[in-house]
């Protein structure tokens, strides 16, 4: 699977059998803030999801931001991966929540 970075729209992306899989982040006061993170049903279960905040997270570190998460998916990831010494939004709403 190739990902992909559309940087004037703030979002990465991959298609998978025919489903296009997607996070939207913005960029904020030194931070790249995972925002959505968006998986069909249909696709899901393939680590998509992981793959797309690890790609945008390891871009914002190449670029010299710090990882932040507001959408709850993102969050847990950055839990999961403490080395990323993400923080999490003040904007964060709790689980299974988005900044949409």
């Amino acid at each position: 699977m190739e990902v992909h970075h559309d940087e004037p729209q703030k979002k990465f992306w991959v298609e998978v059998d025919g489903y296009k899989a997607d996070m939207s982040y913005i960029l904020s006061e030194g931070h790249l803030d995972i925002r959505h993170t968006v998986v069909p049903e249909a696709i899901g279960g393939r680590g998509i999801a992981s793959m797309l905040v690890k790609t945008a997270y390891d871009y914002a570190r190449n670029k010299g931001l710090r990882p932040m998460a507001t959408c709850a998916y993102a969050v847990r990831w950055l839990q999961r991966h403490p080395e990323y010494e993400g923080v999490i939004s003040a904007d964060y709403a709790g689980a299974d929540t988005c900044a949409l």
